[in-house]
């Protein structure tokens, strides 16, 4: 199963890092210097159970790809419309 997570933040994070560790297929759709940093440095996830960076999967709008199986919109309400349009090629 291909999930696509829309937004890396506390709570893209968390999911994306939770299902990523259980073995599913996770990419990030994010904003082109959010997506550099990612690439670079990793997603970081705290938590009581211990912090850990896990390197991600991302992408960022237009950029092609093959179709997701699941999609999850974990951004703020004020950036939902541009969420929205950024993820409608996939």
């Amino acid at each position: 199963m291909r999930i696509l997570i829309v937004g890396a933040g506390a709570t893209g994070g968390a999911f994306g890092t939770l299902l990523q560790e259980a073995g599913r297929d996770v990419t990030y759709l994010l904003r082109p210097t959010r997506a550099a940093r990612l690439r670079r440095d990793g997603l970081r996830f705290i938590s009581p159970e211990g912090d850990r960076t896990n390197q991600v999967q991302t992408l960022v709008a237009g950029e092609p790809a093959t179709p997701f199986d699941l999609v999850i919109v974990a951004v703020k309400a004020y950036a939902l419309d541009a969420a929205l349009e950024d993820l409608r090629p996939y």
